[in-house]
């Protein structure tokens, strides 16, 4: 008689992978390995504690208990950002690549998160420490159509975001340097650019507050998103792709601090702060402005003057050069992360340097990082200001952002074997 043979699936309630089965990262730079097990060492943690708390008490007598908490609230983000391993480059390279739609899902939760603070404050008119809640849409035109998908490009040849960066090199992964000094270099390079971007068409841009109110913002922007995760799911249904392996995790209170946090988690958790951030400065949360900045600073050091320049002798930007860098609102919150990651990744004993890096992995993540800081100053921000920023204020220029970003990315995967770089593949057991 012919044996059948029945597939029961199996819903593992305690995941633990070994660690055989964790293969390289596809990306310019490898993720520290979790190993709950490890022994906590105390050096690095003792280090990377005592940098936190000094550095955010001086500029908070410095500079203001509002810059304190600046730097505090990056703090926050950089431990959530480890812990949850959430980044958008890796993401977006599986939904190309195989058609997992995981990451994509989680980043919708992190939008509608963020979106229901920002609604939230801006409808009640909140603020701490003066603050008055401002929610700004970014300009529509070529610049942005061309500026997201350079950034979507460098995204995938660098193997990080704008946010992934920072947490990458706190967590102790120096190969992921030559995508920070790239993403500095272009930034500040199309800041004197920006006369000749300036003359590119473009108009203003559309709030959807202004037209429906805070709550019909809120609807709107949440139906999208549920649209976008059914898209997911489509798309997942159809290619089948390999799932998407857990990191080894601590167990119980430890996990908080010691091992990995479901990507989910760490969406609502970012999203919170997102708002925090809002409810603090008035302002969604950005990165790449402290990008130029420093950009700037550092032509100013070796005898350059961009303070000449068009972009840097008005408004804000003026204030900012002229100014401390330990006041500036997004260079603080940028440090923050850093710091927070370290501290996140010595406490989960894997803060380690990693120096030893391919040439063309290092060229890829240089070009990568260059990329990514042209696009984020051409289209007015990058991953966090523009695509979290801008959906999550209601800002029509967010999506277009997204759909043109993602566009890059594609194009991206498909240039990053001409540097090494492996991208997932169908028949691959996990991604």
């Amino acid at each position: 008689m012919p044996v059948t043979v029945r597939r029961v699936p199996v819903v593992p309630t305690d995941v633990r992978v070994d660690r055989r089965f964790l293969g390289a990262a596809r990306t310019s730079c490898a993720p520290p390995p979790p190993d709950p097990s490890a022994p906590i060492r105390p050096v690095p943690l003792l280090v990377a504690s005592a940098l936190a708390v000094l550095v955010t008490a001086a500029v908070a007598v410095t500079h203001g208990a509002r810059e304190g908490v600046y730097l505090a609230l990056g703090l926050l983000l950089g431990m959530a950002l480890f812990h949850s391993r959430f980044g958008f480059a890796s993401a977006w390279q599986r939904l190309v690549a195989v058609g997992n739609g995981q990451g994509l899902r989680a980043q919708a939760l992190l939008l509608g998160t963020a979106a229901t603070a920002v609604a939230a404050i801006s409808a009640g008119g909140l603020g701490l420490f003066g603050a008055v809640p401002h929610a700004q849409a970014g300009s529509l035109g070529v610049p942005l159509l061309l500026g997201a998908a350079l950034f979507g490009v460098g995204m995938q040849l660098a193997g990080s975001c704008a946010s992934g960066t920072l947490f990458a090199v706190g967590s102790g992964q120096s190969t992921i340097v030559p995508a920070l000094g790239g993403f500095v270099a272009g930034a500040v390079f199309c800041t004197w650019l920006m006369p000749l971007l300036d003359r590119l068409p473009q108009t203003g841009g559309v709030l959807l507050a202004d037209h429906v109110g805070w709550f019909g913002s809120w609807a709107i922007t949440a139906l999208a998103l549920l649209g976008v995760v059914a898209a997911t799911l489509v798309v997942q249904h159809r290619r089948n792709p390999p799932p998407v392996v857990p990191p080894p995790t601590a167990h119980g209170l430890a996990r908080l601090y010691r091992g990995s946090w479901s990507v989910f988690a760490g969406a609502i958790v970012l999203g919170l702060l997102a708002g925090v951030v809002f409810l603090v400065s008035g302002q969604v949360w950005g990165v790449t402005g402290a990008y130029s900045l420093w950009g700037a600073k550092i032509l100013q050091l070796f005898g350059a003057h961009p303070e000449h320049w068009p972009f840097w002798r008005e408004g804000e930007q003026a204030a900012a050069l002229a100014g401390s860098v330990l006041a500036d609102r997004t260079s603080l919150t940028n440090i923050g992360i850093v710091l927070g990651a370290a501290v996140a990744a010595a406490a989960a004993s894997t803060w380690r340097l990693h120096s030893r890096v391919a040439w063309r992995t290092a060229l890829a993540a240089l070009l990568g990082g260059f990329l990514m800081g042209v696009g984020s100053r051409m289209s007015g921000g990058c991953n966090i200001g523009a695509l979290l920023g801008g959906i999550s204020s209601g800002s029509l220029h967010g999506w277009i952002w997204g759909v043109c970003a993602l566009c890059g990315a594609w194009l991206g995967v498909r240039c990053r074997p001409l540097f090494g770089l492996t991208n997932p593949k169908s028949d691959d057991g996990v991604c």
